[in-house]
């Protein structure tokens, strides 16, 4: 039965280039980094054999999902251009569509432009961290393309957002923020909407927190919830050690979340994740 509280077992499904993919039982997003500086893994992926064998290594492991980004939007990241971060992306992703054509392939970008190119090369689903904010043409793009959109919170841009964020009261806010952009974005004619609060996105760690808490008041949106924490900031420095040594702190953090409404756990570990949702799912099911 489903357990009370939460956004489990919710019949929420996607749909893209012919392909479905249902929620109602959680998913793995597998991460894969284009960028060469990106906080965990920028740099790893450095030719054709590796980018396959880490996008084939999530999928054996669990995840439905494979997310692609070229440009690091990690605090303090160098912005670079339009026309670099097609050349990052487009190659990448024209090789991963070709190998693994019944996939979902998420593109995380926050350029409309960039948006269209990876639809024109196959990509089923847009992640967009600024929810519609950095480009006035997002919205109207994806209601063209008619693909699934990831519409995330942040607070400042990934240059400014880590200095001294501050709120009013930080779900209130984030919730606004969201329900706004939703709003904004069906107005468009988007219609498949997926929120995430942004982990680590303009937020100090008691934000991250607060938030992870508060998960379930997000699924009042009636959309899925994406949650990305892999390896973050509010894992490491709460455990004082690095990125690299958070997977076990990553392990707990995504199960408090499957257990506070996440639909999908966007994540650099999928085998991980993987058996948290397994595991959670046995103990909704009693």
């Amino acid at each position: 039965m489903r357990a009370q509280g939460t956004n489990f077992a919710s019949d929420f499904s996607l749909t893209a280039n012919g392909k479905t993919i249902s929620l109602k039982i959680p998913v793995v997003m597998g991460i894969l980094n284009l960028t060469p500086d990106s906080f965990y893994d920028g740099g790893s992926l450095v030719s054709e054999k590796e980018l396959l064998a880490k996008a084939e290594k999530h999928i054996e492991e669990g995840a439905a999902i494979i997310d692609i980004g070229a440009v690091s939007t990690k605090p303090n990241a160098v912005e670079i251009n339009q026309e670099e971060e097609l050349q990052r992306l487009l190659p990448a992703l024209i090789l991963l569509r070709k190998n693994f054509p019944h996939v979902f392939i998420s593109v995380d970008t926050y350029r409309s432009n960039v948006a269209q190119a990876a639809a024109g090369e196959g990509a089923d689903i847009i992640n967009d961290i600024s929810g519609g904010t950095f480009d006035n043409n997002m919205f109207d793009a994806i209601a063209k393309l008619n693909l699934p959109y990831i519409l995330m919170h942040i607070q400042g841009t990934p240059q400014t957002m880590q200095q001294n964020p501050q709120y009013n009261d930080v779900v209130t806010d984030v919730f606004t923020f969201l329900s706004t952009q939703t709003t904004h974005a069906k107005q468009k004619g988007i219609a498949q909407l997926m929120i995430d609060v942004g982990f680590g996105f303009g937020k100090t760690t008691p934000h991250n927190y607060t938030l992870l808490a508060n998960l379930i008041r997000f699924a009042d949106m009636g959309l899925p919830i994406l949650v990305g924490a892999s390896r973050k900031g509010m894992i490491y420095k709460t455990l004082h050690n690095t990125p690299q040594q958070a997977l076990n702190g990553t392990t707990v953090i995504n199960t408090l979340a499957l257990l506070n409404g996440a639909n999908i756990l966007r994540v650099h570990d999928a085998k991980e994740a993987t058996e948290a949702i397994r595991l959670v799912t046995c103990y909704h099911s009693v």
